[in-house]
């Protein structure tokens, strides 16, 4: 392993969380071509060793975590208790918020046609939504995004790896053919 890919491991390895690349570029001092070559080699690297690592991307950000292959082990180790699954209501506003955001709450009542307010207050809270400015409107509602959170449960390294709306109409027409 070369010194740079090196850096980098150790960056990742201390920070904990995802990092950007341009702060690895700047504190570095390199390309940001240059960390995006590494980058790709470390990921190679871990596949290639069947490593208990892995680094993932998120928007502009990369992270070093554990191998998902190995989440049975690590959650029996460290007796971590399996988190609850998401809701259906949960499930419709982040699928809202994240083929639409920035939105409003009013937005997404209207599109799901009850109150969304404890389901938006409840994904606020586990960190899958945030804030993201205000609608210059009179009232200035809130406006939501989905966060990095929502990017790396959900396994995306950006929203553009979301299914297109016409694609997920296509499967539930397919799903519902099936189930006649």
């Amino acid at each position: 392993m070369n010194k740079l890919n090196a850096s980098i491991e150790a960056i990742l390895f201390a920070a904990g969380n995802a990092v950007p690349i341009k702060k690895l570029s700047s504190s570095l001092n390199v390309s940001i071509t240059q960390i995006e070559k590494s980058i790709e080699q470390l990921v190679k690297y871990y596949e290639f060793q069947n490593s208990g690592l892995s680094i993932i991307r998120i928007n502009d950000k990369v992270q070093l975590c554990s191998n998902s292959l190995y989440a049975d082990v690590i959650k029996k180790t460290l007796e971590i208790k399996t988190t609850s699954q998401l809701s259906t209501a949960s499930l419709e506003v982040l699928t809202i918020i994240a083929y639409y955001q920035p939105v409003t709450r009013s937005y997404i009542d209207q599109i799901r046609g009850v109150d969304s307010g404890g389901t938006i207050s409840n994904l606020i809270e586990k960190g899958f939504i945030k804030e993201a400015g205000r609608l210059n409107i009179i009232g200035k509602p809130i406006l939501f995004k989905t966060t990095d959170l929502f990017l790396r449960v959900f396994s995306l390294t950006n929203l553009s790896e979301l299914p297109t709306i016409k694609e997920l109409n296509n499967n539930l027409d397919i799903d519902s053919n099936e189930m006649e």
